[in-house]
């Protein structure tokens, strides 16, 4: 179990951008995810905000990194940042006339009963094994108060791991059904054909 999962978490960082695998032989400084996520936001934050989930921390910081570029002021939540420091960037972002156009959030840590409807953006950068936290995530927009359609995107690598385990979630639907909240609970509902599958 213990291999199988992280072999996944290497595949899957790999997806999000080479450089968050410390010991991958493509030392190459680029992510597709990335270009393409930076893209989105500067087209976005024009009349928008938006929410970007990552698993990765260094995702995270990279993006932010984009965004200082970009002259994109930010806030930014991750399992670092104290609960009392997080209200005041909640209550901030909400504000109508905001600066802050995007919110950059852990996946975990973004999910503990942040209410965040100013935005109508929502983007995962790589997707997590149990569509029932993505959801979570996601419906961080859906609370009382919201006015706009929301529009969620995951984004995903085609012929790769991630595509793989959405496959996977399509054919298991139970996995979804009895709302797995951890990696070792995905990887041990796995029999050894779907394992083949993964890394095919």
């Amino acid at each position: 179990t213990i291999a199988v999962l992280a072999g996944i978490q290497k595949l899957r960082s790999i997806c999000a951008a080479p450089w968050l695998v410390a010991d991958t032989e493509n030392k190459s400084d680029q992510s597709a995810k990335l270009n393409l996520l930076v893209e989105e936001l500067i087209e976005r934050t024009k009349y928008h905000r938006v929410l970007v989930f990552s698993q990765f921390i260094g995702m995270l910081d990279a993006v932010g990194d984009q965004l200082k570029q970009n002259s994109i002021p930010h806030f930014r939540i991750d399992g670092s940042v104290a609960m009392k420091e997080r209200q005041p960037m909640i209550d901030a972002f909400q504000q109508e006339d905001a600066k802050e156009r995007v919110f950059l959030l852990s996946l975990k840590a973004g999910n503990a009963g942040i209410t965040l409807t100013a935005a109508d953006y929502v983007y995962l950068i790589d997707p997590w094994w149990n569509t029932a936290v993505e959801n979570q995530a996601i419906d961080r927009t859906h609370r009382i108060g919201q006015t706009k359609n929301v529009f969620a995107y995951k984004m995903i690598c085609k012929d790769s791991i991630e595509e793989k385990i959405l496959q996977l979630q399509h054919r298991k639907s139970q996995l979804a059904d009895e709302l797995i909240t951890e990696e070792e609970g995905f990887v041990k509902s796995l029999t050894e054909e779907d394992i083949a599958f993964l890394f095919e």
